[in-house]
Parts: structure tokens; C-alpha cells; sequence
């Protein structure tokens, strides 16, 4: 039995008390990923951003709202656990400033200044021991490219490429890369039933050699 790390959702980032950045990830792939490794006989520790989905009975979930507030969650976790399958969205910018007030119209446009957030699934990679690691994503072109160098420059044992189809979709359609670029397994349908296939990938391919 493993211990394993899954991050899902996504994050905010707050501009005033009542606005925010954030993007349309609803948490199904990180709740049916989640679902097959309890099934698959593992625990499960879920570092989560703000989701309507309802997340498996008997897991550990560990509400957040920031990207900022995931990685400090998720660094907490990860040295008690196996492995993560970083599946979350998270907001990779933030604005510079925001304001203690709600920002009101003046007639005018508004410019804001964005600084960029954490890379989480770089920190934990830089923070890893023994622990195998597996990321999402989500591309709009090269998709393979641009995989594999996320996959190289985060120190990825697998990664799982989508694209902007199956955000709040029922369905996905993944690709999942090993670390010399071959596709692994090409996944296509219901997301509980594609992430049973990837969580079986997972399992082959991590879990049982570790």
C-alpha cells in the first residue's frame, strides 16, 4: 500500500476582497484519480482548490484557496508520502498588489500588474527523496514538445497530456508520456473510467517497480 499525494482544483488569486484570477478546472480528474488509487487499496492525501465535485469517503483532503496556500499544504504532506499525481490547475499568476478594498469603477480602463506564483510541481521535485512524481498537462499546441520539457525540467516520472476540451468536461482524452517521449497510454471516454486506466498505468509502471 502507497501514500499518495494528489493535487486537484484550481486556485485563486484574489485582486480585492470580492474579485479573483482563476480558470475553469472543476476537480473530476483529481476526485476519479483519487477514487481509483482507494479502490486500487492505497491512502490518499488531497491538497484541493476551491471545487463543487464531492471528493471520495475516507481520503484526507486538505482544503486550499491559493496557489500559494497548495504548495505550502502539499510540501507539508509530501514528505510522508509516496508518490503525487499533480492533476490541479493552478493559477500561475498572481497581481502584484491587491487591494484591502473592493475596486470601483473611475471611468476608465484598469492595468494590472501580474508576478508569476510557485511552480508546485517543481518545488516538491526539488524537495523529493524517494517519491515518484506524475503531472498533467494541459496544452493548446506542440503538445508533445512542450509535455516532455515540463516532464525534463520538473524531474516527472510520467506525465499526462490533455488539452482545453476536457475542462469541465465529462470526458478527457489524455496521452500519457514516459521520460524517453513514448506514449505510455492513449486514454479516451469518462473521466472515472479514464483515470482508472491512467491509475493502472501509475500502478505498472511506479508503484509495483518501486
Amino acid at each position: 500500500m502507497s501514500q499518495i499525494l494528489i493535487t486537484s482544483g484550481p486556485t485563486r488569486q484574489y485582486l480585492d476582497p470580492v474579485r479573483y484570477l482563476t480558470n475553469a478546472s472543476s476537480g473530476r480528474m483529481g476526485a476519479a484519480l483519487a477514487e481509483a488509487a482507494v479502490e486500487a487499496g492505497h491512502q490518499v492525501t488531497l491538497v484541493s482548490g476551491p471545487v463543487e465535485v464531492a471528493y471520495p469517503a475516507g481520503i484526507e483532503v486538505i482544503p486550499v484557496m491559493s496557489t500559494e496556500e497548495m504548495l505550502a499544504a502539499a510540501l507539508t504532506v509530501f514528505p510522508r508520502c509516496d508518490g503525487l499525481i499533480a492533476v490541479a490547475a493552478p493559477c500561475d499568476y498572481r497581481p502584484a498588489t491587491v487591494s484591502p478594498q473592493k475596486i470601483r469603477k473611475a471611468g476608465g480602463g484598469l492595468r494590472l500588474e501580474l508576478v508569476e506564483t510557485p511552480d508546485i510541481v517543481a518545488a516538491l521535485a526539488a524537495a523529493k527523496a524517494h517519491q515518484w512524481l506524475v503531472a498533467f498537462a494541459l496544452e493548446t499546441e506542440d503538445r508533445h514538445l512542450r509535455a516532455m520539457r515540463k516532464l525534463e525540467t520538473k524531474s516527472c516520472d510520467l506525465i499526462a497530456v490533455n488539452g482545453p476540451a476536457a475542462i469541465r468536461a465529462a470526458d478527457t482524452q489524455v496521452e500519457v508520456l514516459g521520460k524517453e517521449g513514448r506514449v505510455l497510454g492513449s486514454f479516451s471516454g469518462a473521466k472515472r473510467a479514464v483515470a482508472r486506466d491512467i491509475f493502472a498505468l501509475i500502478q505498472q509502471q511506479l508503484i509495483d517497480r518501486a
